[in-house]
Formats: C-alpha cells, sequence, structure tokens
C-alpha cells in the first residue's frame, strides 16, 4: 500500500523537475539572439567575393549576399572591401529564393549617416559646410552626400538678405552672393523618413544672446551708433558688439529721402532715437531727435492760404510741392487733362504758387491746388 506521505513527495519532485525544465527553456531563448529582421542595421565579416557579389558570415543566421542592384549602387565602397573585413548593412530581405539573406550597403550607410545627422542635432554640433545652390527660400548645402536646406530666417544677421518689400528677385540675388563660401551651421531637423535635412547658421544661444541685449534698451533712449550699411528700405546701425537697430527710411528726415546710401555711408557715426522693442529686434529713429516741422506748421498755414513751394517729386497721384524744409502737399493730378500736362505745367525744381485745399498738420497732410490760384 502507497503511503499518502509519499506520493506527495513524489508530486513535489515531478514539479521541481519540471519548473526546472521552463526555467532552462526560458534561459535558453532568452540567450538565442533574434534573427535580423528587414530594415534592420547588422554587421557581418565578409567571407567571399564573386563576380558582382560579396557573400557576408551572418553567424549564426547563415549568410547574407550583396548583388544585383545593390552590389551596383555600392560598387566603389565594395571594390575596395576584402575577405575577413567586417563591414555593416542594412536587411532587405531576410532570406531570398536561393537562402540567403539580402543586404544593402548603401542603405546602411545612408541609415549610419542619418543616425550621425541625429547625434550632431542631440550635440548641437557645429560644422564648416560649403553653400552649393541658393533658391529664393534659402540655401543648399550638402552634408555627408545628403543635401540640406538653411532657409533664409536661419540665417546669421551679416548674411540676412535685407529686402524689406519680400521681393523674392532681390532675395535670390542676396542669397546667390554666399554660393561657395563656408558657413559654421548646426543641423536643426534631421528626418531620414521625410528625407527632410535642415540647418542653421544661428547658434543655439545666439537669439537668447540677442534679448538680452535688446532687453537692456528702452524706448525713448538716445544713442550713438556706427552706420553699418545704407539700403533701399532704410540704414542698420551697430549700437554695439553682435546688434544693429534698423532706421527705416520714414523715420530717416521729416522730409523726403529717396536715396539712403547718398545720405550715408558705412562708419558713419548718427545718434538714433528708440522707437521699438521687440523680442530681438529693435527699431530706431534719426528724425525724432529734431523738432516736428508739422508742428511749426500748424501755427503759420491754414486751409484756403496762398503759398509758395517748390516741386520735387512727381507720383502716382500727382506731384509733390515743398512749403519748406520736412512739410510738403499734393498737388492732384485730377487737376490737369493727362500726367503730361501736369508734368508740363509744374516742372521739377520750379517754383509755384498754390492755394491750401486739405491742412491735416496731425496726420502730416497737406494738398494744394494750382488751377485755383490760376
Amino acid at each position: 500500500m502507497t503511503n499518502k506521505n509519499d506520493v506527495e513527495v513524489t508530486l513535489q519532485g515531478e514539479e521541481a523537475e519540471e519548473a526546472k525544465k521552463e526555467h532552462f527553456m526560458d534561459a535558453l531563448i532568452a540567450d538565442t539572439p533574434t534573427p535580423p529582421q528587414a530594415g534592420e542595421l547588422v554587421e557581418g565579416t565578409v567571407s567571399a567575393i564573386g563576380r558582382a557579389r560579396v557573400y557576408v558570415d551572418m553567424h549564426p543566421f547563415g549568410s547574407g549576399l550583396i548583388y544585383g542592384r545593390e552590389y551596383m549602387n555600392a560598387r566603389d565602397v565594395l571594390r575596395k572591401v576584402s575577405v575577413g573585413d567586417i563591414i555593416a548593412a542594412k536587411v532587405v530581405d531576410t532570406k531570398n529564393k536561393d537562402g540567403y539573406i539580402e543586404l544593402s550597403l548603401k542603405e546602411a550607410r545612408q541609415a549610419l549617416i542619418w543616425s550621425d545627422a541625429e547625434e550632431a542635432v542631440k550635440h548641437k554640433k557645429v560644422l564648416s559646410l560649403v553653400v552649393k545652390e541658393a533658391n529664393k527660400g534659402g540655401l543648399i548645402i550638402e552634408w555627408q552626400s545628403i543635401q540640406g536646406f538653411l532657409p533664409a530666417s536661419q540665417l546669421a544677421a551679416e548674411h540676412y538678405p535685407r529686402v524689406e518689400d519680400g521681393d523674392k528677385d532681390k532675395i535670390l540675388s542676396e542669397l546667390q552672393q554666399l554660393v561657395g563660401q563656408h558657413l559654421n551651421v548646426i543641423i536643426i531637423t534631421a528626418d531620414q523618413k521625410e528625407g527632410k535635412l535642415i540647418f542653421s547658421e544661428k547658434g543655439p544661444q545666439e537669439k537668447e544672446e540677442k534679448e538680452v541685449k535688446v532687453s537692456k534698451y528702452n524706448v525713448g533712449d538716445v544713442l550713438e551708433g556706427e552706420v553699418t550699411g545704407a539700403v533701399d528700405f532704410g540704414v542698420f546701425v551697430k549700437l554695439e558688439e553682435g546688434l544693429e537697430g534698423l532706421v527705416h527710411i520714414s523715420e530717416i528726415d521729416w522730409g523726403l529721402v529717396e536715396n539712403t546710401r547718398t545720405l550715408f555711408t558705412v562708419g558713419d557715426k548718427v545718434k538714433v532715437k528708440v522707437i521699438e522693442v521687440k523680442d530681438d529686434k529693435i527699431s530706431l529713429s534719426i528724425k525724432q531727435l529734431r523738432e516736428n516741422p508739422w508742428v511749426l506748421a500748424s501755427a503759420k498755414y491754414k486751409k484756403d492760404q496762398v503759398v509758395d513751394g517748390v516741386i520735387i517729386k512727381y507720383n502716382k497721384h500727382g506731384a509733390l510741392a515743398s512749403i519748406e524744409e520736412g512739410v510738403a502737399g499734393l498737388v492732384h493730378i485730377s487737376e490737369f487733362a493727362s500726367e503730361a500736362e501736369l508734368r508740363n505745367a509744374l516742372e521739377l525744381g520750379k517754383k509755384y504758387s498754390f492755394k491750401i485745399s486739405l491742412f491735416e498738420p496731425k496726420d502730416h497732410r497737406m494738398t494744394l491746388s494750382f488751377k485755383e490760384v490760376k
């Protein structure tokens, strides 16, 4: 007769043995390498080189093969490969009809490059690269055989195209001057799936540093600066190292300014007034340091008064006549049969008498009539 206790001991022993087997199998499975999947990067040893094909030992998963189109895509590199070399490749197919794991060296190189790009983004690595091309939106730059884009908005201040009206042809002309130059840039976007590589010439801390500099200035501050550039829409003035402000053409003088380059040259010292501080930008004025001639004019002139004025400019609305420095009125083209008649009657640089038909000094507006005086 079997003892009950002996049965229990036997069962416990069997359970322990079963648990031991399960633990062994789990450990065995855990230690067994996972077969490579399509799209994975793998390493192997070149075991043989045939005509337009390279065999790679993928122990313990068999042999890999680089051939056909994949061989042709990477033939320049593969010609330098010898038996015994360890190479990295990307799995294209886990098993072809002949039982080989198909590999791609070119795709592996691309994957490694994109991996390097992601590391460069992470560590904000500075790269010195040559500008290959320019378009209306920015610059084309090549890094490790991959073409990337540097948007105009990511250019440093000294390279930013200073084009006020956004004229794309003018922007392109400015950007084309950078082709062939070396720029120090960082990668700010690396997206292999989208094939997108975006550069920036602005250092990671540049914007923050500029904002700190700008924050020291307040609206109303009067400063002395140095002219660093005169362009169609205004004048750039350096206030301190690494910080420029813009004097828009409308803030240069109370009178008409048509060409900033005739008034300023690089290196000129000028006094300016801060009129706006926003983010990392600062706007300046030169004319606001002078007395507003329209304030004085408000006490001197009135509607229906006859005044003398010199014709200083034609525009699509008529002719502009200067009454005194900084105060001008419009003689509307509607008083004449045609633009030719207006120009014949009112010649540039000559003085004529006019009647003030509209006078709004607060808005700097004056309309003059030539025919009413005649």
